[in-house]
């Protein structure tokens, strides 16, 4: 498909997707379902054991192409037929996903190039997620498989919803074809071959390109420039992969029937920040509604940072939009076999975030293959356990509950810029840094989280930088001069940024500047500095903040700063670095930026952060309560005030209730401003007032 036709599907998509979203009148609570899976013969059963915990949707059928195609242009709908008429029966909605992500063996069999081929050679068959998703014989086969699906089930009245493919990225696909339609994308951007070389820096070690004939293949590639810039048209391959899917199934779908996909993040065992391989802000726009999967730890290790920050992140990608959580864990790995109360604990979480859906997956454990052992809401032995009669409880709660919690709407005074462009660059350059760009804004964030400092996810396409009165910048490592002017006009107008170090070094080609740093962002920071090193020994010192000294190492990365007008808030402990800043503010126009030299410790992180809350005027009711209490608010769709208060840890906990008097919602017992409030270990109470 061409880009221009999928921009414009884009723009024909944003109405309507703003309309769907305010359509659900319901909470949706359900799972994941895959009864061809099943050893025996249980859908019944399952069904009934689904109404006893409060389940209202199941999603199916995204995971199986090969059994509802066993062979080329062989289809049996069965097991999707069955599962929609008992489930309508039951009244219990269904989400139908196209099973795009894993195909055949009889299509790899007969085209073999379906399969990726990355710098590191061919996939081959037997994983997801490996096959290269602009292969021309993969998207006939995958339109058809799409079309036959929807032709079957269009009409069912079971159906609310589609999901397009899963966790859909570009997979490292580099092969020929992906490497000639770079090319043709590079001409059309660089008309001028001449500009380009001098962007990219490629006379550098004779990289030199002369002729668009003899462009090489990226794979091989030392130029950073040229990297960034491929993973950007791979990431525009996964956007234009959804658009295209998208338009296939509106063809079929109703009005009253949303689009959605399960957005995932980068990986560290659990989501963990920004999606390298995915533009969710492009991509999004052709969804009804934004749909993410969000894992985390559990037990000791239960934080709900990362249900906090894919719910940010998903409802921001959509401009504050309701989202759905189509996939999170309800027993998972052996080591997420959730505590009592942590289940409802995390459900709760992720509608105080924003989301109109909880969906875990999956229902039933699996029994063989890959896997197996990550459990899903029943065991392997298919009884109610201590999990399962948990999310019986959950059930109840939203259903008793809907007309309160549906539709929470959220107004953030504070905005995390985010940039796969920054992030890309600044990650070529991670064997420097010893980081990466996400390790920098999960540090900011966490931070934040624990101040109870509630936020939202902005990128450089952003236009109103002004509905917020502090953005945080982090590792702002490759920027157009446009976006960096932008911010200081924002500070000009009476804004707060505050930038990590690594921020301002190169323009979009990820090119350095050749400006003293950080270049641009100097006027509105006031400061200066053209050396860096690999702190040994150093931590901070300073009598404007109140650090506690076992915790003020600095650790990674340091800027040598010299304040040209900023103050100096702190400075670096060392006997030959001392002289340079490490922290410093700076009054700009009608506002203020805050620049960190160096990568702190988290609990600095923290101290360096209330600062900047506090000189931003941001520091209120919520900020008198601190991790592991933390609270998130919004107003529902009556028009009332919703604070969430959320214990984080293993032991009961009373607080002073420092919010408006209102109803606890889970008790119905009535709570004064400043009365006490108890929270059980892992507990949760929802207040609602005018």
């Amino acid at each position: 498909m061409k880009r221009g036709v999928v921009f414009l599907l884009m723009l024909l998509f944003v109405n309507q997707a703003i309309a769907q979203n305010d359509k659900q009148d319901e909470l949706l609570f359900g799972v994941a379902y895959y009864d061809e899976y099943m050893p025996t013969e249980r859908l019944d059963k399952d069904i009934e054991m689904m109404k006893a915990a409060g389940i209202n949707f199941v999603r199916i059928a995204e995971s199986t192409w090969s059994t509802v195609e066993p062979a080329d242009n062989v289809y049996d709908f069965s097991h999707i037929d069955r599962v929609l008429d008992a489930m309508y029966k039951a009244g219990i909605k269904v989400i139908i996903g196209t099973p795009t992500y894993a195909t055949p063996p009889w299509l790899v069999k007969k085209y073999p190039d379906i399969m990726a081929i990355s710098k590191n050679g061919q996939f081959q068959y037997g994983a997801r997620q490996q096959m290269d998703i602009t292969n021309e014989h993969y998207r006939f086969h995958a339109e058809r498989v799409i079309r036959k699906i929807m032709e079957h089930i269009k009409d069912h009245p079971a159906i609310i919803g589609y999901q397009l493919d899963n966790e859909t990225k570009h997979y490292n696909t580099a092969g020929p074809n992906v490497q000639k339609a770079f090319v043709e994308y590079m001409k059309k951007k660089w008309p001028d071959l001449n500009k380009m070389n001098k962007a990219f820096g490629l006379d550098y070690w004779s990289n030199r390109i002369n002729s668009w004939e003899e462009f090489p293949s990226v794979n091989g590639t030392i130029n950073a420039s040229l990297r960034a810039e491929f993973e950007k048209f791979r990431r525009g391959l996964v956007t234009e992969f959804l658009a295209w899917q998208a338009q296939i199934v509106r063809e079929y779908s109703k009005p009253d029937q949303f689009i959605t996909h399960n957005f995932d993040f980068d990986w560290r065992g659990y989501s963990y920040g920004l999606q390298p391989s995915v533009n969710h802000f492009e991509a999004s726009k052709v969804m009804d509604v934004a749909g993410v999967d969000i894992y985390h730890p559990t037990q000791d290790d239960l934080t709900g940072m990362e249900i906090a920050f894919g719910g940010d992140m998903t409802r921001s990608i959509k401009n504050g939009k309701n989202y759905f959580v189509i996939e999170t864990e309800a027993q998972g790995f052996p080591q997420w076999l959730p505590y009592p109360g942590q289940l409802r604990l995390q459900a709760f979480s992720h509608l105080a975030s924003g989301a109109s859906m909880v969906g875990y997956w999956h229902w039933h454990s699996i029994h063989n293959s890959a896997e197996t052992y990550w459990k899903g809401l029943l065991s392997h032995d298919f009884e109610p356990n201590p999990t399962y009669m948990e999310a019986q409880t959950i059930g109840k709660d939203l259903k008793r509950l809907n007309k309160d919690l549906i539709g929470l709407k959220k107004d953030n005074q504070v905005a995390f810029l985010v940039s796969n462009e920054a992030q890309t660059g600044y990650d070529e350059f991670s064997w420097v840094f010893k980081t990466k760009y996400n390790d920098i804004l999960r540090l900011y964030y966490d931070a934040l989280y624990k101040l109870n400092v509630e936020v939202d996810m902005i990128d450089p396409s952003y236009l109103d930088f002004n509905k917020y009165k502090m953005i945080v910048v982090p590792a702002f490592y490759a920027s157009s001069d446009a976006v960096l002017e932008r911010l200081n006009a924002y500070v000009k107008q009476g804004g707060h940024v505050v930038y990590t170090f690594g921020s301002g070094v190169s323009d979009e080609n990820v090119k350095v500047r050749h400006s003293l740093q950080p270049g641009i962002i100097n006027e509105a920071c006031g400061i200066q500095y053209n050396q860096f090193t690999v702190p040994k020994s150093v931590k901070l010192t300073s009598d404007k903040i109140k650090f506690d000294q076992a915790t003020t190492d600095v650790d990674t990365w340091m800027e040598m700063v010299n304040a040209k007008g900023a103050k100096v808030l702190a400075n670096y402990n060392h006997p030959v670095w001392g002289k340079y800043a490490a922290v410093t503010t700076n009054k700009y126009g009608k506002g203020e930026a805050m620049y960190v030299a160096c990568k702190t410790t988290p609990e600095a992180t923290e101290e360096i952060l209330e600062q900047a809350v506090k000189s931003a005027g941001l520091w209120s009711d919520a900020q008198s309560l601190t991790f592991p209490i933390t609270v998130k608010k919004g107003v529902n769709r009556a028009g009332k005030n919703i604070h969430y208060v959320f214990n984080y840890s293993a032991e009961q906990k009373t607080i002073q209730y420092p919010f408006a008097a209102g109803k606890e919602l889970l008790s119905g017992k009535k709570v004064k401003k400043n009365s006490e409030l108890k929270l059980a270990p892992w507990g949760v109470a929802i207040v609602e007032s005018k």
